[in-house]
């Protein structure tokens, strides 16, 4: 083999390598990828997604989104019992006994929030 033939493979080689790693930078995961469907909205920072739950991405919901004026997760108090509204999306949450955060799904589970 000439060295202008393997320089044209390693050329080759070389751009094929760049394709792959681009393919797979453009892979990352994004708040509410894979079964949960992608982003429904936001309630504050937190995303919410299609399925109901709530998102553990620390990313900022309001400005990935662009939602200007919406009150931040961290005002809102959440509420003592399950009795009230805390399904995901309307704002609400409840407290556990040890103190989780969480909101439920239309399912009827719970998506806890992160610390």
């Amino acid at each position: 083999m000439n060295q202008t033939a393997m320089i044209m493979g390693l050329k080759s080689l070389v751009l094929i390598c760049a394709m792959l790693f681009g393919v797979v930078s453009m892979a990352a995961n994004q708040p509410c990828s894979g079964r949960k469907g992608g982003i429904a909205g936001c309630d504050g920072e937190t995303f919410v997604c299609n399925d109901g739950s709530i998102s553990a991405s620390r990313k900022s919901c309001s400005r990935v989104m662009g939602t200007r004026n919406s009150p931040s997760a961290t005002q809102r108090q959440p509420l003592l019992n399950a009795d009230q509204d805390c399904s995901c999306g309307s704002g609400g949450y409840c407290t556990g006994p040890r103190g989780g955060v969480y909101c439920l799904t239309p399912s009827g589970k719970k998506s806890y929030k992160r610390k």
